[in-house]
């Protein structure tokens, strides 16, 4: 258990290590979505998310940074933080090597946190245009999740190998309109604990550099700690700012 968690802090930290390898295009997103409501209901959402792409002729990097926050009549309902690491090797033009970090804080899953390290195989199988296609990819690592409290055998964190398998379909549907489908699946090889996440999103520009997203994601936990839901949900409308 403690030996593997500095594996996952150096394999969180190979990522931003490859963008230093070579000079390239460095292009990000940042987003923003803020709701207030008043009346029989007072409540407040906001969601913040930061995305960063850097691609030379051999390396892909990718980093994403997120957080969602909900006050609903003077109470939190949600807290939540969430970071992304991926450094893709390319074979060619399709086929890549990949490795991977993440990290997840939500204060209502049951979990101080989630993390998670993989690495495996990538492969382009679909592409029209620059911004069109299909990634799918197939990987192992570990995961290492602490616990909020102790679960039936007296633990205090979750760590096992996993297997990883993801998918991301990017679909323009005209010059200023993209869909978006992003899948997961980590599946625990020791106690069988199956984490999917699903996000689809669907964003059109309004004027230069911004747009305007509408998305919905999901995430499922087979194996859920005690007294939290297997099944989290939210829709979200924000504004997104490319650069």
């Amino acid at each position: 258990m403690y030996i593997r968690k500095p594996l996952v802090i150096a394999c969180l930290a190979f990522a931003p290590m490859a963008w230093a390898q070579e000079s390239g295009n460095l292009e990000g997103e940042a987003e923003l979505g803020i709701l207030v409501t008043s009346g029989n209901t007072e409540e407040t959402k906001v969601n913040g998310r930061l995305g960063l792409k850097h691609e030379t002729v051999t390396w892909r990097n990718t980093g994403e940074f997120s957080s969602r926050y909900t006050k609903a009549d003077s109470e939190t309902t949600a807290e939540e933080y969430q970071a992304a690491l991926e450094a893709d090797y390319k074979f060619d033009d399709n086929q890549y090597w990949y490795v991977r970090g993440a990290w997840e804080d939500d204060r209502f899953s049951g979990y101080d946190f989630e993390s998670s390290v993989s690495t495996g195989y990538g492969n382009r199988v679909w592409q029209s245009g620059d911004r069109s296609f299909l990634d799918l990819s197939i990987g192992g690592g570990y995961r290492y999740n602490k616990l909020e409290e102790l679960n039936d055998d007296g633990d205090d964190a979750e760590d096992e190998a996993i297997a990883r398998l993801a998918a991301h379909f990017d679909y323009a549907l005209s010059e200023t309109a993209l869909f978006r489908q992003k899948l997961s699946t980590e599946i625990g090889l020791e106690d069988n604990n199956t984490v999917s996440q699903s996000e689809t999103s669907l964003q059109t520009s309004i004027v230069g550099s911004l747009s305007m997203k509408a998305a919905f994601r999901v995430k499922h936990v087979s194996d859920a700690p005690a007294g939290t839901e297997e099944t989290d949900t939210e829709t979200s409308l924000s504004l997104l700012y490319g650069f």
